[in-house]
């Protein structure tokens, strides 16, 4: 990596100062190691990946039973790295024991704000003891190291305590969102073999009451393996129970002591089984281990995110996504207090999501630019309304931004004050490919690659592109956080991710860098527009019908033409005051052919109340795609909002 720009080169919206660059994380990693510089680290990294995960894992105080004999064993192949050789540990090792063993035993774990105001707080000594309660319950009813659990939950402080128990035990966890239907949770508990589930009688979603446990005991109907369900109680306490399988929770936990000891395990032990949707087939099951999902979710979040023991972090987000699972994992590996809110950011109040920050003293938020379109929507003024001073940093992830809300974020919600910081990643990734860390920032980029990544934008030959050309994000190295294939399916980890350029690892996202060292996202590979032989991402396409702020969101995909190969066709959301119809339409085509050319003008626009969207919040536009051209849609488990795919295809048809 060259070394930072200068302050005065163009474009870039914050820049770390000295005192913040002191003080970042990165910067104690380096005087750490007597490195001079974050180059100098970034070539020590490429050169000696042994060295380099070997120094991370000592510096983030990552605890061994059994120290490892060797960090990486390269001998079946990079696509089959073996990792802490030897090495036997325990997540919960390096989250809970080292602080309840210090003076931050009282400090606050947990604190959980639910949709109709409850407030509940968790110290490490709190979370510590009713993780160890419920292990020992589990043990008691059988469950031991290698059993596969699903966990149905929305974000709760029980919901941390289930995840770490289970980790403790050596279970190996199975996050479900929180909004499944009981079909997609039965697929995902067959595909493990899942012997057991937790869940909740109920939880609120927008003012509704889901009943969390009746959908479960519906999909239990057709998991054969399931012999043992845990109810948390969240609602009314009244859910049905099947004698023998079923228990509450306060009353499996109430004789177990507050102590439990964590299973040596095997470093490379599975600890989750996170499922990404695939466009045809079966979910994939990426495979994350004890020693892989914990040392880079400290690379990611304490180094590259800076996370702090002082920091108050709150990411409204689902245990079905990865960002579930991990900051549960990062805030207390880190220390510090992670602040959970039950539903959605908007509702019961449009601005909840910045009463919650003035409240809870958030002072790390993460989002996806999908929500901060959908915060957008509602204006400046629940911003302006609340105090927000707490807050020192963003980070986003799920998709491309657009410049408009990234601005927004910057300048109403971060007032300036630190840096949005960006990122490219996934759930096979385990997290994160690159970031911003102690570099400028561009609106809606990120400043190069992550050490021990190898990351690198190539063409379709695997060679490293030019400047300001866009080529596929690839991974040169073995990195850590990698899932250790797909469940019970090697070759289709082998097609989906290695064999497309041998010998990389081919992440599925378009990219590329500019003069002044920043990179930028533009979509995903598969998503690629091509007319008239120009290549543009679809998130192109979107930022400029947005930048014309008479929508508030949109979803542009290629479907064949006769004449030009292809043709764009949009589906948006029209803002609030503007009608729908065809000089809306002209008028969004219009900027289009401005900001890229004619050959780029949309075929059609077409206008719906809201886009399908996963349940990380990126909208789905293989279903857009499908909807317009008739080809199946593939997995469809994953959607947040079904409803919404019905409504395409009506708007479609008139």
């Amino acid at each position: 990596m060259s070394a930072a720009p200068p302050a005065a080169a163009g474009g870039f919206a914050w820049q770390p100062d000295e005192a913040f660059r002191a003080a970042a994380n990165w910067q104690a990693f380096l005087r750490a190691e007597r490195l001079p510089d974050y180059p100098a680290l970034a070539r020590r990294a490429a050169a000696e990946p042994e060295w380099f995960w070997d120094a991370l894992i000592r510096f983030l105080g990552v605890r061994f039973v059994v120290p490892y004999s060797r960090v990486l064993d390269l001998s079946g192949g990079i696509e089959w790295p073996k990792w802490c050789v030897g090495g036997t540990t325990n997540a919960t090792l390096s989250c809970l024991d080292r602080h309840v063993e210090s003076a931050r035993r009282d400090h606050p774990a947990l604190v959980w704000e639910s949709e109709d105001g409850q407030v509940r707080t968790w110290t490490y000594a709190q979370l510590h003891a009713e993780t160890c309660r419920l292990a020992g319950a589990l043990a008691q009813r059988g469950l031991r190291a290698g059993d596969a659990v699903g966990v149905y939950m929305p974000m709760m402080p029980e919901t941390a305590a289930a995840f770490l128990a289970l980790a403790r035990l050596g279970c190996i966890v199975l996050p479900l969102f929180s909004g499944f239907g009981a079909a997609a949770i039965a697929t995902r508990l067959n595909d493990g073999n899942a012997v057991a589930a937790i869940t909740v009688d109920a939880c609120l979603r927008r003012g509704k009451v889901v009943p969390m446990k009746a959908i479960l005991d519906e999909a239990a109907r057709e998991v054969p393996t399931l012999r043992h369900v845990v109810v948390a109680q969240r609602h009314a306490g009244d859910a049905p129970m099947q004698a023998g399988r079923d228990a509450w929770w306060h009353d499996l936990v109430r004789d177990h002591a507050p102590a439990f000891p964590a299973a040596a395990l095997d470093a490379e032990a599975p600890l989750l089984i996170v499922y990404t949707s695939g466009t045809t087939g079966r979910p994939k099951g990426t495979v994350h281990t004890h020693c892989g999902f914990t040392v880079k979710t400290g690379e990611d979040f304490l180094l590259c995110f800076d996370l702090k023991p002082s920091d108050r972090m709150l990411w409204m987000t689902d245990m079905g996504w990865l960002v579930g699972p991990i900051q549960i994992l990062a805030a207390t590996l880190a220390g510090a207090t992670l602040v959970m809110a039950e539903g959605t950011p908007d509702y019961p109040q449009p601005a909840r999501l910045w009463r919650l920050i003035e409240a809870h003293r958030v002072s790390f938020l993460g989002l996806s630019p999908t929500i901060a379109r959908i915060m957008l929507r509602h204006g400046d003024e629940g911003v302006a309304r609340h105090d927000l001073a707490s807050l020192r940093a963003v980070a986003s992830t799920g998709e491309p931004w657009d410049p408009q809300s990234w601005n927004w974020v910057f300048e109403k919600v971060l007032g300036r004050r630190g840096p949005l910081m960006n990122y490219s990643g996934g759930t096979e990734m385990g997290g994160l490919v690159a970031t911003n860390v102690l570099y400028p920032i561009k609106p809606a980029s990120f400043f190069g690659p992550i050490p021990g990544t190898g990351a690198d934008i190539v063409d379709a030959e695997g060679r490293s592109v030019a400047t300001g050309e866009v080529g596929e994000l690839v991974m040169r190295a073995a990195c850590i956080g990698t899932t250790r294939g797909l469940w019970r399916d090697p070759e289709r980890y082998l097609d989906s991710y290695w064999r497309r350029i041998p010998g990389m690892w081919v992440h599925g996202d378009w990219a590329s860098r500019d003069a002044d060292g920043c990179w930028h996202i533009h979509g995903r590979s598969d998503d690629t527009i091509k007319i008239a032989g120009k290549r543009t991402g679809p998130a192109e396409i979107e930022a400029l019908v947005l930048a014309t702020k008479r929508v508030t969101d949109a979803a542009a995909v290629a479907v064949p033409d006769p004449t030009k190969g292809s043709a764009v066709v949009c589906a948006v959301v029209a803002a609030p005051g503007e009608t729908a119809g065809a000089a809306l339409a002209d008028a969004l085509a219009a900027a289009v052919v401005a900001g890229l050319g004619a050959p780029f003008r949309p075929g059609r626009v077409v206008f719906v109340s809201e886009l399908p969207k996963t349940r990380n919040m990126k909208t789905m536009r293989r279903v857009v795609r499908a909807a317009l051209t008739g080809e199946p849609a593939g997995d469809l488990t994953a959607l947040v909002n079904p409803e919404a795919v019905d409504e395409l295809r009506r708007a479609l048809a008139g």
